[in-house]
């Protein structure tokens, strides 16, 4: 049965059936390029609004900028950022097993378009209970959606050998960053000068358009992602029941004595949340290290794979603050016009995914043409580069932090110039991280390594979030000077560890 459907799935849409394509490619690939296109448009575009909406009206808040936030401190609105987008990549674990074990790839993406939407229209409506809400299923739809997603994309091909499959899978990553160069223009400059919450409605309407996309065109998918690969027996869903609903009483009888002695506040959801984003990660690792049923090459692997896991926690911690502690410097410290043309400082987060659109190409023709020659550097350098990148990024942050100190604004030019490098380090560092991760993967952890692999930037953005919540003040150059440091030493261990850590790797190059 599987294999008729896997059969069926790679003729769809296939040239050499005289089936119609998309860029030659199976019809399928259609949907879901403009269901993930759409996806992060409004991801994109509610995360540039994130931070600024949360201190909007409050101290930190840019003079005579718009009100109507929640008007938190600059401190606080990094921590709930930070935590987000960690809780956005920590469920991308259970979205997998969910749509691996319960609904089915195609129906849990489905469902997760609608959790999305509705998100993002409940974030539209004023109010600190609403805002909240709305964060939160925006998180739990996006982690639904990331990871099964992708597995629908792998189901167009005839395998993993099929030749167009690379192909594929970088026409579909061309829609994230479509979607994401999009939304701040659009959501960024409407949510920020004319309402905050017409901005995030905006956001509601982008995955409407994304959900309508694939309701319409998922007659196109594989027959494959309509299956449930391992699903629940009846005592198993009976357990979960009875454990989550354990754990959901627990959680009300504990945050009901918090709220009835009158002690609550923010830190008493931030600190938990940032504290479960550094433990799931140490945990799960811990867990395959020590599992006695790895053969022992297995076992050396982990070994060498935490290396990597390490130093994209520490890449991510800094690359994230993209949305938080560069999005206010951008508002507050940054020239807001250019020629004489006025725009919001919102319209600052759509240059990475321009850079990445830019510079793709490039990184990819140089790491063929340095192949060619034997020269291609080994996935351990890559990565240290990726540090030391990512480390010179916040020395340029910092150094633009001291020439705004006295109250005078810096060029756009420096956050411009700061997003090129950490583009380039991120070219270094993500496509081959998910590279690597599946070549290492034991075989019996091969489909939750890319969980597995998400779970660094989980832990990275709670290191960030647990800085700011213990007071650290992220704005000032010190701090950002420190993090500069520790990615550079990272960097440099990395790369003076290579041959102890190319040996771990075995046989993966």
């Amino acid at each position: 049965m599987a294999s008729s459907l896997t059969k069926g799935a790679a003729q769809q849409g296939n040239p050499a059936n005289g089936g119609k394509t998309f860029f030659g490619h199976p019809r399928g690939l259609a949907p879901l390029f403009m269901t993930e296109m759409w996806e992060r448009f409004s991801y994109y575009g509610m995360r540039a609004l994130l931070v600024l909406y949360l201190i909007a009206g409050g101290p930190d808040a840019k003079p005579g900028s718009q009100g109507g936030g929640l008007s938190f401190p600059e401190a606080n609105a990094v921590a709930i950022y930070s935590v987000y987008v960690a809780m956005v990549y920590l469920l991308a674990m259970p979205g997998g097993w969910i749509g691996d074990r319960i609904w089915g790839p195609r129906k849990t993406v489905a469902i997760a378009g609608g959790v999305i939407m509705a998100g993002h229209l409940v974030l539209a409506m004023p109010g600190q209970a609403t805002f909240f809400a709305g964060l939160a299923l925006v998180a739990i739809g996006s982690g639904l959606l990331k990871s099964n997603i992708s597995t629908m994309v792998g189901h167009l091909y005839d395998g993993p050998q099929d030749p167009r499959r690379d192909g594929g899978f970088t026409i579909f990553y061309m829609g994230v960053n479509i979607g994401a160069f999009a939304a701040p223009l659009a959501i960024g400059l409407v949510g920020q000068n004319i309402n905050w919450h017409l901005g995030f409605a905006m956001a509601a309407v982008g995955m409407g358009i994304g959900l309508t996309f694939f309701l319409v065109g998922s007659r196109h998918l594989s027959p494959v992602s309509s299956t449930v690969p391992s699903p629940l027996a009846a005592e198993e869903r009976g357990a979960l029941l009875r454990k989550g609903l354990i754990w959901l009483a627990v959680a009300v009888v504990f945050y009901g004595i918090v709220l009835g002695t009158g002690s609550f506040t923010m830190n008493w959801v931030v600190l938990p949340l940032t504290l479960l984003g550094l433990a799931i990660p140490i945990t799960v690792l811990f867990r395959i290290k020590r599992d006695k049923e790895l053969t022992e090459p297995e076992q050396t692997k982990v070994s060498g794979y935490i290396w990597f896991f390490v130093a994209a926690a520490v890449f991510w911690m800094i690359f994230d603050q993209a949305g938080s502690t560069m999005s206010t410097f951008a508002e507050k410290k940054t020239t807001d016009h250019v020629f004489g043309m006025g725009f919001p400082s919102s319209w600052f987060q759509s240059v990475n995914p321009l850079w990445v659109m830019a510079l793709a190409p490039v990184f990819a023709t140089l790491w063929l043409k340095l192949a060619r020659r034997h020269r291609e550097p080994s996935t351990t350098v890559k990565f240290a580069m990726a540090m030391v990148l990512i480390g010179f990024s916040f020395v340029v942050f910092a150094y633009a932090m001291t020439q705004a100190s006295d109250g005078s604004k810096v060029s756009p030019a420096w956050l411009i110039g700061i997003y090129m490098v950490q583009t380039m380090g991120e070219l270094c560092l993500s496509p081959v991280g998910l590279s690597l991760t599946t070549k290492m993967a034991p075989q019996k952890y091969a489909s939750q390594m890319l969980g597995v692999w998400f779970l660094a930037v989980t832990a990275g953005d709670c290191v960030t979030s647990l800085l700011s919540t213990a007071g650290a003040d992220l704005s000032g150059p010190p701090v950002v000077a420190a993090e500069a440091a520790i990615a550079v030493l990272a960097g440099v261990a990395v790369y003076t560890s290579r041959k102890k850590i190319i040996a771990l790797m075995g046989d993966v190059h």
